[in-house]
């Protein structure tokens, strides 16, 4: 039986991650391209920051702190996560969307299901004027973000928040979410949860889909 509704993160899966989009923070600084060398998950990198972050050394918000800072000595200047994507994203907030996650987005509404979105720093990273500027908003029923929950993916209680908001069971939710640590915490708490590779987006798009009884949503073809 389909999965009734459909929850997801937004950084790098909604969005692309910032390491797919590093050209669009090179120029917003006026950087030459290829200056910046954050890989993360990507494949064909090697990004040490990141591999002790996925050891848990450090938190994904320690990390992209660092990066910023990284870019404001570079470039003269301080420097937070706020600034670093507000500058690289302020001309076209919705620029950065995955197209296939607003044709899921579109599909999932069409049938009827609830669409819900469950971030860890939504607000925190691009502010609060950029995030009212993403128009892909107006597409979820509800957003539960711990910027302001102060309830982080994967503690239990964000899952529970965001199925309440949702108004539905675990099981009748199918969530995507880019770090595996937090598919996990949706596994343990009883929802469908898929892996987001960003080196092949559309696998969990087309897996979220197939849970939810929906076509497959027309997108671009990987790789990008």
């Amino acid at each position: 039986m389909p999965v009734a509704h459909l929850l997801l993160d937004f950084g790098s899966v909604v969005g692309l991650s910032l390491f797919e989009d590093l050209a669009a923070i090179e120029r917003a600084f006026g950087l030459p391209s290829g200056s910046l060398d954050w890989t993360g998950p990507l494949a064909h990198g090697d990004d040490p920051l990141w591999r002790t972050m996925q050891a848990g050394g450090i938190t994904e918000r320690d990390y992209w702190r660092r990066r910023a800072a990284e870019l404001g000595a570079r470039v003269g200047r301080p420097l937070d996560v706020v600034g670093m994507i507000r500058a690289a994203r302020q001309h076209d907030p919705d620029g950065c969307v995955r197209p296939e996650a607003r044709a899921l987005i579109d599909a999932a509404r069409a049938a009827g299901r609830r669409v819900g979105l469950l971030t860890n720093e939504l607000v925190l990273f691009y502010g609060e004027d950029l995030a009212r500027r993403l128009r892909v908003l107006d597409a979820f029923d509800t957003i539960v973000d711990g910027t302001w929950t102060r309830i982080l993916k994967p503690d239990p209680r964000a899952y529970r928040m965001a199925c309440v908001a949702l108004d539905a069971a675990p099981a009748d939710v199918v969530f995507v979410d880019d770090q595996r640590r937090n598919v996990d915490g949706a596994l343990a708490c009883g929802l469908q949860a898929i892996h987001l590779d960003v080196n092949r987006p559309r696998a969990a798009f087309d897996e979220a889909a197939r849970r939810l009884g929906l076509p497959q949503p027309a997108a671009p073809t990987e790789p990008r």
